[in-house]
């Protein structure tokens, strides 16, 4: 499967570098310290405060402040709510440079936790210069469901299950999909992913139009 890491560890030793690297191994970068840098980047480009940045985003800004300074800890709904606030792909807040050969291991890949559900998002691609599309690895367990407020206008997001059973898509037209089940739906609606079995696993491509 594509990915956005080589050689990918667990995320328990990602603030190792491999042994006898003369540099660390992008798989092993910290999420804390990559979004810590994309956000910096991206809000110079946009040349907004701090503030101001948290204002459009409906965040605090001692929290902004603490994700910049790699002190937070970012939950997918922040991410999402940051990357619509500045008009980019959800992948531009975990991006590192990307090998030709792209593999990423399971358990591997910069992880990034929902807020209130059992549910973890891994990055496994991030969309090419001129394309607007993200690949994630999503794993989620029984009980409250994670619900995501409306992504960027013209959003589209793909989904194929895996491994286990799950009621997902738009919040009033959800559907229960098992292992091997394809939907697709609009990204920019409310939606919800309910994990029905323990163990669930999908891939989810995100589009934009």
């Amino acid at each position: 499967m594509a990915g956005v890491r080589q050689d990918a560890r667990s995320s328990d030793e990602s603030n190792d570098a491999p042994g006898g690297s003369a540099s660390p191994d992008p798989g092993q970068l910290n999420p804390k310290r990559m979004v810590a840098a994309a956000l910096k980047r991206e809000r110079t480009r946009a040349g907004l405060s701090i503030g101001e940045l948290a204002r459009r985003a409906g965040i605090g800004k001692s929290t902004l402040s603490q994700l910049e300074s790699g002190d937070g800890n970012p939950s997918v709904e922040t991410l999402w709510a940051l990357s619509t606030a500045l008009g980019l792909q959800f992948s531009a807040l975990l991006d590192s440079p990307t090998p030709t050969v792209e593999v990423i291991r399971l358990g591997g890949g910069p992880v990034i936790p929902a807020a209130d559900a059992d549910y973890t998002a891994t990055l496994l691609s991030t969309a090419s210069p001129g394309s607007r599309r993200d690949m994630y690895l999503v794993r989620a367990e029984p009980g409250k469901p994670r619900i995501s407020a409306p992504h960027a206008r013209g959003i589209i997001e793909h989904v194929v299950i895996s491994a286990g059973r799950a009621r997902l898509g738009p919040t009033d037209a959800t559907e229960v999909l098992g292992a091997g089940d394809y939907i697709s739906y609009p990204g920019d609606v409310e939606h919800v992913f309910d994990a029905l079995e323990p163990g669930t696993i999908a891939v989810m491509l995100s589009e934009a139009f």
